[in-house]
């Protein structure tokens, strides 16, 4: 492992923004379909301390992959138990998607100009929003992936509740251990085990050509 103090440079906006908006939004969604929970725990907030767990973010930092500190709901306060476990889980990615199109949208519009599509400052600029892009994509697939604790597992995991509950339990230690190990694996050799890299360049490629800039 080692750190590229350059690229956290250009990186720690978009991270801490990407962080923070995801989980503002599984807040959010949770108040919004009647939970207080994550309100009462002062989630419902832009303010990053609130929400960075910092061995995920220091993940981030490092390998490129890690996590923010997990929004609390309480499902019997749900009226859809199973269908608003499921929209509380997916806001988060779904927030990092509209950020990162947000971001490449913003881009566009600077490229529009001048002084961003001809000299190296406005260049500079507008290739930080493209990777700011990038983050907050890599932040929506990586959150999709089906591995506890990641958002994508709460799809089957609010079933398990119903089916095992020590079931849900060993699923939930055991996939977070396995995400760590997959992520240092991953870090400190040249095995891709989790094809992020493939779909984060394929996603920011499409969003690169139908905004035209090349």
């Amino acid at each position: 492992m080692h750190f590229d103090f350059f690229w956290i440079l250009k990186s720690l906006p978009a991270i801490i923004i990407g962080l923070t908006i995801h989980e503002l939004a599984h807040a959010y969604m949770a108040y919004k379909l009647g939970d207080m929970t994550a309100k009462n725990d002062g989630r419902l907030t832009f303010n990053p301390l609130k929400h960075i767990d910092p061995l995920g973010f220091m993940l981030i930092l490092i390998a490129g992959f890690g996590w923010a500190k997990p929004v609390s709901f309480n499902p019997d306060n749900l009226k859809h138990k199973h269908r608003d476990e499921i929209l509380i889980s997916l806001a988060g990615p779904v927030s990092n998607f509209l950020l990162a199109v947000l971001f490449l949208i913003t881009a566009r519009v600077f490229f529009f100009f001048p002084y961003f599509s001809a000299t190296a400052f406005g260049l500079a600029t507008v290739n930080l929003l493209i990777l700011w892009g990038v983050i907050n994509f890599g932040l929506f697939f990586f959150n999709l992936l089906p591995i506890p604790p990641l958002d994508g597992s709460h799809l089957y995991m609010t079933f398990l509740k119903d089916i095992s509950p020590k079931l849900l339990r060993n699923v939930y230690m055991f996939g977070t251990y396995g995400l760590l190990l997959i992520i240092l694996i991953q870090n400190s050799t040249k095995v891709e085990i989790l094809p992020l890299a493939s779909l984060i360049k394929g996603a920011t490629n499409l969003g690169i050509v139908l905004l035209q800039f090349r």
